[in-house]
């Protein structure tokens, strides 16, 4: 994937939806978790060293699992390569669901699943299409057709951008 490295940098230092110290482990053999400050922004999982302003590498999470692991932990694995898997350590049960939940939520595929799904309760409600006023209605992006069939909810995307 290409991206414009400032770009992704800018984006790191922009205000998160969640943020906190997890030990993290990636998806070497022999890796041992690390604290690492953990940003979720948009559709980015940044990650940090603790005492650093810039980051060490970003996760995209598009086309990837998040997996309740040993208590208090979750992974992030990626579809095209399933043994590519992120371990995170949290503090507590409730630390991991909130974080869980977050990342799900985080994909364009969720964002876009919702968007249709609240465009046709507003249709039924009114009569009218949300998105006609902004001559958006009739693309493809935003047709309940064009959704994959798999009905997978914890499928939320992958691909992983490192920073230099």
């Amino acid at each position: 994937m290409r991206y414009n490295e400032k770009e992704l940098q800018a984006l790191s230092r922009q205000p998160a939806e969640m943020a906190a110290e997890l030990g993290m482990r990636g998806p070497k053999k022999g890796s041992v978790a690390k604290r690492r400050l953990v940003k979720l922004v948009v559709n980015f999982l940044f990650y940090f060293r603790p005492d650093e302003a810039e980051p060490l590498g970003a996760l995209l999470l598009e086309r990837c699992r998040v997996a309740q692991e040993e208590p208090g932990g979750f992974s992030i694995s990626f579809v095209e390569d399933l043994s590519r898997k992120y371990h995170f350590e949290c503090c507590s049960q409730e630390q991991c669901q909130d974080w869980m939940e977050a990342l799900q939520r985080a994909s364009y595929e969720y964002m876009r699943r919702s968007l249709i799904f609240y465009r046709n309760e507003i249709r039924k409600m009114t009569g009218k299409d949300p998105l006609e006023q902004f001559g958006i209605s009739e693309e493809a992006r935003f047709q309940l057709n064009s959704l994959p069939k798999d009905g997978r909810t914890t499928c939320i995307g992958s691909q992983l951008d490192v920073l230099d």
